[in-house]
């Protein structure tokens, strides 16, 4: 990432400029009255299948925050997810949460499209950028937005760590084998030091799970496909805000 590194060390700050005001995701789950729960708009993945028939994403969006949602992810991701970043623009315009930018980045350009899109926000996976990571975290920040840094193991939560990590995104899928394992929070919320933001991912079903990945130290909870299923999405997003 080097010549693209200095390029934008250039213009990142012009950019940056003239993308409009920012949302802090982290400041969005401290101020949260109830579970905060960042509610993901996703239409299919590759464990689930599809999930729910294409729609306005932007109707979706206004029922989750209607339901408590302090944050929108969006999956940008086109090919596993049918996701579309043209969709957070459009958010963006209509809501006042903070939305994230979710999908598998591995190039600079990756975050240029979030920020250009209006994204808040920008999961990097730790696995997926190595040493690397420290670098994406410098970039996604240069254009004014927050790295929500996704973990899987105590190595990957070292590499958020030397990379400054604020937020860090516990994952309690397998990306390999796909199978989903709340005891992946609890086995790592440890590792995280109380002034990180921890979030746990992935398998959250019911008001059960939010209250143990929650006990195990998570302070908010990124919830996709339950959400996406249900026939009312914002009950079940007050159902989940409501757990504890």
């Amino acid at each position: 990432m080097g010549f693209l590194e200095r390029i934008a060390g250039e213009i990142a700050g012009e950019i940056a400029g003239k993308l409009g005001k920012r949302r802090s995701l982290v400041s969005a789950i401290e101020k949260a009255k109830g579970v905060p729960v960042i509610a993901e708009i996703k239409w299919s993945s590759p464990s689930a299948g599809r999930i729910r028939e294409p729609s306005d994403p932007v109707e979706i969006g206004r029922a989750m925050v209607r339901g408590g949602a302090v944050a929108i992810s969006v999956l940008a991701e086109r090919r596993f997810f049918m996701g579309d970043p043209r969709a957070i623009a459009d958010l963006k315009r209509e809501l006042d949460v903070p939305i994230l930018y979710k999908g598998f980045i591995v190039h600079p350009l990756q975050v240029f499209e979030a920020a250009a899109a209006g994204s808040d926000a920008v999961l990097l996976i730790a696995r997926l950028l190595g040493e690397r990571l420290g670098r994406f975290v410098w970039l996604v920040e240069e254009m004014g937005m927050e790295s929500l840094i996704e973990v899987f193991s105590p190595e990957d939560v070292r590499l958020a760590l030397e990379a400054g990590a604020k937020l860090i995104g516990v994952n309690n899928r397998d990306l390999e084998t796909l199978e989903v394992d709340l005891s992946r929070t609890e086995m790592l919320a440890g590792l995280v030091p109380d002034d990180a933001v921890l979030v746990s991912e992935s398998g959250i079903l019911t008001r059960e799970d939010v209250r143990r990945v929650m006990m195990a130290g998570a302070d908010a909870v990124l919830v996709g496909t339950s959400i996406m299923r249900a026939e009312n999405v914002e009950e079940k997003v007050r159902e989940l805000v409501g757990a504890l």
